[in-house]
C-alpha cells in the first residue's frame, strides 16, 4: 500500500518506544523497531499510542519521535500518529504538527481527564472537527474503555457523515464485534475504516463483523497478517486455524503483560537493547516474562529472531 492510498486497511500495529536502562529515549532502537515492523509486512505503523507509552513522554520527546519515525520510515508504509489530549486546541495542534511532518493519518481518543471529567456530544463533535480541520488528513477515533467515554453508534455515524475526514474508527470496547457490525450497517459507505484493537484478542469475530483493519502491538503482526490475509481471501477455516495457533500468545499479552510484552520479545530477539518501561510502570515479573517467552517461542514471531 502506498502512503497516499485510501482507504487504509490491514494490519496497523503500534510501535513501542524503546528506552535505555536509565530511561532516556533509545533513538537507534526506535529505528530498529520500525525496520523490524516493516519486515513484519505491516500495512502501516502507529506511533505515540498508549502502547507506545505516550502518557510518559514529554512534548519535546513527542516532537523528536515524530520527526525520527516519519523520516526513517520514509514513505515505506503509512504512519499514523496518535494526538490525544483533553484540550481541543492542543490535540488540533498536535495533529497539525504530525501531518506537517508527513503523517498519513492521525488518531485521537475522545476528550477525557481522570475518572469523571467528560464533555457532551456537541463538545466532542467540535473536538473531532477541529482536529480534522487542523490536520487535513484522515482521523481515526479510538473507542476504548480507557477513556470511560461512551461513543454511541448513532453519534459515530453522524461524525462520519458530517466530517468526511473522520471516517476511521478503532473499536476496542467489550462486544467489539457487535458494535462494528452495527456501525457498518448504520453508516454504510461513510464508515471508511472500521478497525479493531486490543492486541487483536477479538480478531476473528471482528473480521466476521466486517472490520477491514486491526491494530495490534508489534509483538506478532507477521502472524496476524496471515490470519488477516486468509480471512480477506475467503479462507475462513484457515484463518480460524491460524488464529487458534497464536491466540494463547495474544491472550497472554493482553491479560498478563500489556504494553511490556512487545518490548520483552523484541529485546529477546535482538531488536532493542533494553525492554525498560518508564516509572511508575514496573518491568515484567521474572515468572511472567518466562511464560511470555515460552509462548513466543512456540509461535515464533519475527520479532523474536529479527536481530539475532
Amino acid at each position: 500500500m502506498s502512503v497516499s492510498t485510501r482507504p487504509f486497511s490491514g494490519v496497523f500495529p503500534v510501535a513501542p518506544t524503546p528506552f535505555t536502562e536509565t530511561g532516556e529515549l533509545d533513538l537507534d532502537g526506535q529505528r530498529r523497531v520500525l525496520d523490524c515492523m516493516i519486515d513484519q509486512r505491516v500495512d502501516g505503523i502507529c506511533i505515540l499510542a498508549n502502547y507506545s507509552e505516550q502518557f510518559l513522554l514529554t512534548d519535546a520527546e513527542r516532537d523528536v519521535l515524530i520527526d525520527l519515525c516519519l523520516t526513517h520510515v520514509a514513505g515505506r508504509v503509512p504512519v499514523m500518529v496518535t494526538c490525544s489530549h483533553f484540550s481541543t486546541q492542543i490535540a488540533a495542534e498536535r495533529a497539525q504538527r504530525a501531518a506537517a511532518a508527513g503523517a498519513s493519518i492521525v488518531m485521537v481518543m475522545p476528550p477525557y481527564h481522570g475518572a469523571t471529567l467528560r464533555v457532551d456530544e456537541n463538545a466532542m463533535f467540535d473536538f473531532f472537527a477541529q482536529v480534522a480541520a487542523s490536520a487535513n488528513v484522515p482521523v481515526m477515533i479510538q473507542d476504548a474503555p480507557l477513556s470511560g467515554v461512551t461513543l454511541s453508534v448513532p453519534f459515530l455515524v453522524r461524525i462520519a457523515r458530517e466530517l468526511p475526514l473522520v471516517r476511521y474508527f478503532k473499536i476496542e470496547v467489550p462486544q467489539a464485534a457487535a458494535k462494528l457490525r452495527a456501525l457498518i450497517a448504520a453508516g454504510g459507505d461513510a464508515i471508511e475504516g472500521p478497525f479493531d484493537g486490543e492486541e487483536a484478542i477479538t480478531l476473528m469475530p471482528d473480521l466476521d463483523a466486517g472490520a477491514t483493519g486491526t491494530m495490534s502491538s508489534a509483538l506478532l503482526p507477521d502472524l496476524i497478517r496471515t490470519v488477516f490475509d486468509d480471512h480477506r481471501a475467503g479462507r475462513r477455516d484457515q484463518a480460524r486455524a491460524g488464529y487458534a495457533r497464536i491466540l494463547p500468545l495474544i491472550n497472554y499479552e493482553n491479560r498478563q503483560c500489556g504494553l511490556r510484552a512487545a518490548k520483552t520479545v523484541m529485546k529477546e530477539g535482538g531488536v532493542i537493547k533494553s525492554d525498560a518501561v518508564r516509572r511508575p510502570l514496573d518491568p515484567l515479573a521474572p515468572a511472567t516474562r518466562a511464560e511470555l517467552l515460552e509462548l513466543a517461542r512456540e509461535a515464533n514471531p519475527l520479532a523474536l529472531r529479527w536481530g539475532l
